[in-house]
């Protein structure tokens, strides 16, 4: 077992050590605190804030990935090809406007929670994804499609046997990417009354609590370097697949 693989693993252990039982790491974070606060964020369970944060980020990312991908499949076929430029310009929308700025006009329409969250994020993972896909979609060498359409498969059959599992390692380079993003991003959702981890860094900078901020600011580090590792294993065995 490789010395990165046993760093990750325990890396994975301490969090979920400490999502269930903070209270055992305390003693860490008691030198951050002043003026007798708390140690450890006490206005909510940590474990249930991490889940809602991982759901509302997987949601967005799922929501990006198959609006992208569709757009991306669209504009690669003949028929297709003139939506290039209205396709890019609307994966680009959320890289036009902060998800802060998506946050503030979502709120009048969708009000208060998650729903504006899910949104900027949704809106913001979507160029990733999409320049992926597009790039994955159009780098399939000529030959292969060529060879495919000689043994009289159909258009979809092409897509669906020959181009899409080529392109996969590419297509999960742009949601991996997205996915971390989001994740980061997520925690903004808080300052609209989103169930995130940025509850607790919110709580902590309004009470002057260096030890809420770190935990907070942790828990997303951790689980955005987990994630990306994740990610990064499948699309090498992927890679690996289409090599074969």
């Amino acid at each position: 077992m490789r010395w990165p693989l046993i760093i990750r693993l325990l890396v994975l252990a301490l969090l979920i050590a400490f999502l269930v039982s903070p209270e055992s790491f305390a003693f860490l974070l008691r030198p951050l605190i002043k003026n007798g606060q708390p140690a450890i964020y006490d206005r909510g369970s940590l474990w249930s804030l991490t889940l809602s944060h991982l759901a509302i980020t997987f949601a967005a990312t799922t929501m990006a990935t198959i609006v992208a991908l569709s757009l991306a499949i669209l504009v690669t076929r003949p028929f297709g090809a003139e939506f290039l430029p209205l396709s890019r310009s609307l994966a680009n929308i959320g890289q036009t406007f902060p998800p802060v700025a998506v946050l503030a006009l979502a709120v009048p329409i969708l009000g208060f929670g998650n729903a504006p969250t899910l949104m900027a994020l949704f809106l913001y993972g979507l160029l990733p994804i999409f320049e992926n896909s597009l790039t994955g979609l159009t780098t399939v060498p000529p030959a292969i499609t060529m060879a495919a359409r000689g043994m009289g498969m159909t258009g979809m059959q092409r897509l669906t046997r020959v181009e899409l599992p080529l392109a996969l390692p590419v297509i999960l380079g742009g949601v991996r990417l997205s996915t971390v993003i989001s994740l980061a991003t997520a925690t903004i959702g808080s300052t609209v009354a989103a169930r995130t981890l940025g509850e607790i860094i919110i709580a902590g900078l309004a009470a002057s609590n260096t030890a809420f901020v770190m935990q907070g600011g942790l828990i997303v580090t951790a689980l955005a370097v987990l994630i990306y590792d994740g990610l990064s294993a499948l699309e090498r065995f992927f890679v690996a697949c289409t090599r074969t």
